[in-house]
């Protein structure tokens, strides 16, 4: 059998309704799994997500001891600190007794870090390391959600200060609140009971998988610059703290009787093995989100990463829907549209949107505000339904297509189309597009 003609069986084992109609429920189960394993199989063998996991390795060996002092130092202020080493450790647990002599490293560095020496050009430095290494994690994630537009500076100046402030302090206070929990008389009398005991302790080895899901599911709400669904950022937590914790036992084992490499690599063992773990956990990260967006945008699983392809009509449609609904948000005093509001009220991926957008900026027919919000770049009663039309019909070409060779046939043919969308529009302006929808 020929490698296409398999492919095709497997195509249409999992995208045709083959395994619903015959096995019902249990068969309708069985291809969501296979088409998300599919979907995510096919993704990482383009090497986008690998790729990009690699870069925030190399980000992540720049600014891991700038975040850890950051964290550090928030934590001291509030009496927290000591609740960093153990956690750091449980990251680097799978690599063994490596993982911890790594972790003392990294404290003993971050403990030469004093007040008196963040000071400067040193701050500076610490928190521009840190906040990078947070707006990687946001392309990342814009990247997997068709996000073209990032976060404006002040946004992203604000926000990420914020998480950086504000989350080693949660996760803290959630450890000590588990850790005060675990001591209380009752569930210390529990874990004495013959029946209760093994549950309490299967609880407890699970916690650090639950805050790595809870973790993940923050990231995947909150990171991308577009609206996520908590639904769907959940399955990608869920799913993302299921790959660790599979990913840390298997490559712990790895670790354990993996002797050779020492042979091999010598006193870069400890190093390379540090490495390749960093590189596993952001391409988890990188699948859960991929997860989370397939789980919400259902209709890219089988086409995956794909460069959106318009026709001009589409285009066309697309243009003056956006100008339509930026207008009537802004006549009717209704919150501020935005590219990624108008991508998914559109049910159009924002990578798509966002040329049209630029191209009616161009020519002066919007604008963006100073909270990304876009906005009427004239009096509508003079942004005329024609100019709209020829951002995408008449302007957009670059080069030697300016001057094309037409045929004289082709030429004449050309006139009799622009005439007949020029009288189909006529004079009509925006405004009056709104008038009728109102009236109506």
């Amino acid at each position: 059998m020929s490698i296409p003609t398999l492919r095709n069986k497997l195509d249409k084992i999992v995208w045709s309704p083959l395994l619903e109609t015959r096995f019902r429920r249990p068969g309708r189960v069985l291809a969501i799994v296979l088409r998300y394993t599919v979907a995510l199989l096919r993704d990482m063998f383009q090497g986008q997500l690998a790729m990009r996991s690699m870069s925030l390795v190399y980000t992540t060996l720049l600014s891991i001891v700038p975040l850890i002092a950051f964290s550090f130092s928030v934590l001291k202020g509030l009496g927290l600190h000591n609740e960093l080493e153990p956690q750091l450790f449980k990251l680097l647990e799978p690599l063994g007794p490596q993982g911890a002599e790594i972790t003392q490293k990294i404290i003993e560095f971050v403990d030469k870090v004093r007040g008196g020496v963040l000071g400067g050009i040193s701050l500076a430095f610490f928190i521009y390391a840190a906040i990078g290494m947070v707006q990687k994690v946001e392309e990342s994630f814009n990247y997997v959600w068709y996000v073209s537009t990032p976060r404006s500076f002040a946004r992203r100046f604000t926000e990420y200060t914020i998480v950086l402030l504000i989350g080693p302090v949660v996760i803290a206070i959630a450890l000590g609140m588990i850790a005060s929990l675990r001591s209380n008389t009752i569930v210390q009398y529990l874990l004495q009971q013959q029946f209760l005991g093994p549950v309490f302790v299967a609880t407890s080895k699970l916690t650090p998988y639950l805050l790595v899901t809870g973790v993940f599911t923050f990231l995947y709400k909150y990171m991308p610059n577009t609206t996520v669904r908590f639904r769907s950022a959940l399955v990608g937590g869920l799913a993302g703290g299921f790959i660790w914790a599979t990913l840390s036992a298997v490559f712990a084992t790895f670790v354990a009787y993996a002797t050779a490499r020492q042979a091999i690599y010598a006193s870069f063992a400890v190093a390379f093995t540090a490495l390749v773990w960093l590189y596993l956990n952001w391409l988890v990260l990188l699948i859960g989100a991929q997860l989370a967006f397939y789980h919400q945008n259902p209709a890219f699983l089988r086409i995956g990463r794909q460069e959106p392809r318009l026709s001009n009509a589409m285009r066309e449609r697309l243009a003056l829907n956006i100008m339509f609904l930026v207008g009537r948000a802004f006549r009717n005093g209704q919150p501020f549209q935005t590219t990624n509001a108008l991508a998914e009220s559109l049910r159009i991926p924002s990578i798509a949107v966002t040329p049209i957008v630029a191209g009616l900026e161009a020519e002066g027919l919007l604008t963006t505000g100073e909270e990304e919000e876009l906005l009427p770049a004239r009096e509508m009663s003079r942004v005329r339904l024609a100019d709209i039309l020829a951002v995408v019909r008449e302007r957009g070409e670059t080069g030697s297509y300016r001057n094309p060779a037409w045929t004289p046939e082709i030429t004449a043919l050309g006139k009799q189309l622009d005439e007949a969308v020029n009288t189909a529009v006529a004079d009509k302006t925006l405004a009056d597009l709104l008038d009728e929808t109102d009236s109506d």
